[in-house]
């Protein structure tokens, strides 16, 4: 019920006049039966555009994050995709991800539509990245069709990281289905697992124009975040010697070079008095170290002759 008025009376009618999108192919999604689509993923609203434009409910698989975030806004958000069947998938593999894909493919054997992005997580740079085994697994377990579909320009209207989109228009391409009937009973075989998965990869990637990365997005990501970090290191690293060098006094030769204010060189001699005086003591004071012959009245007398 929850689905239902969201899609037809609060969003769907407000994101159909901002952002108008166009679709193509949607007579390829089956009118009845259970059947995977595969989406490749630009941005969050790609679960947002997807589900409103597909005529049946689809359930997706979400990352397990969005189903246990704190305060209000984790609330409210946890709350929106549990009421709109969004299903938590745990990406960190092993017996948690099969409990994910278990509960997939109870979505489709009760005759229903699954969504779920192959990649496994948003594109970082728009590229289209290596998918990742999951949706063939089910795919072959369950025997469904498989339907691609390309989402155009989401990553324009809500790139990652920004919390307010644009307003720009968006498309929707939807493929003929993909069977996968010839591998029946080779569901546990990994190397037909991972055939399946690059002919759908190969398929989404027909469809949207993307350009393919035979790598996974979650391990681009990872280097890209290592980059950042290590680029702050190093303006941190050097702030701190620039802080240091402004601080050092410079070095240099002789009195009074570089040094800080109240430093003496050894040897140099201390004059009290006006800065004049200390100007004409210096002068007055002969250079190889004797003393002047100055009368009592402080004029300076010539030497007399031999």
């Amino acid at each position: 019920m929850f689905y239902w008025v969201m899609k037809t009376i609060f969003i769907g009618p407000v994101v159909n006049l901002l952002f108008r999108p166009w679709v193509k192919g949607m007579d390829n999604v089956p009118a009845t039966g259970p059947a995977i689509l595969v989406s490749n993923h630009l941005s969050f609203s790609d679960s947002i555009f997807l589900p409103l434009a597909v005529p049946r409910p689809v359930s997706f698989l979400a990352k397990s994050e969005y189903f246990t975030g704190r305060g209000l806004k984790g609330k409210l958000t946890a709350a929106f995709f549990r009421l709109s069947n969004q299903l938590p998938i745990d990406r960190s593999g092993g017996a948690a991800s099969e409990a994910a894909l278990r509960a997939g493919v109870k979505v489709l054997e009760s005759g229903n539509l699954l969504g779920i992005y192959p990649e496994g997580t948003r594109s970082p740079d728009g590229r289209l990245y290596r998918g990742k085994t999951g949706v063939a697994k089910m795919a072959l377990q369950t025997g469904v069709p498989v339907i691609p579909v390309a989402m155009i320009g989401t990553d324009k209207v809500q790139p990652i990281g920004r919390r307010i989109p644009n307003i720009r228009r968006i498309g929707i391409i939807v493929g003929e289905p993909l069977d996968f009937s010839r591998y029946a009973g080779m569901e546990n075989d990994r190397f037909v697992q991972r055939s399946v998965t690059d002919e759908i990869m190969y398929e989404l990637m027909r469809l949207s124009g993307q350009e393919y990365v035979d790598v996974y997005a979650s391990t681009v990501k990872d280097q890209m975040a290592a980059a950042r970090k290590a680029s702050k290191s190093a303006e941190s690293r050097s702030a701190a010697v620039r802080l240091a060098h402004a601080d050092t006094p410079d070095t240099g030769v002789g009195p009074g070079t570089g040094r800080r204010k109240g430093h003496k060189e050894p040897g140099e001699v201390t004059v009290i008095g006006s800065p004049d005086k200390a100007k004409q003591a210096e002068e007055q004071t002969p250079a190889d170290g004797g003393s002047g012959d100055n009368s009592s009245g402080g004029s300076q007398q010539s030497p007399r002759g031999a």
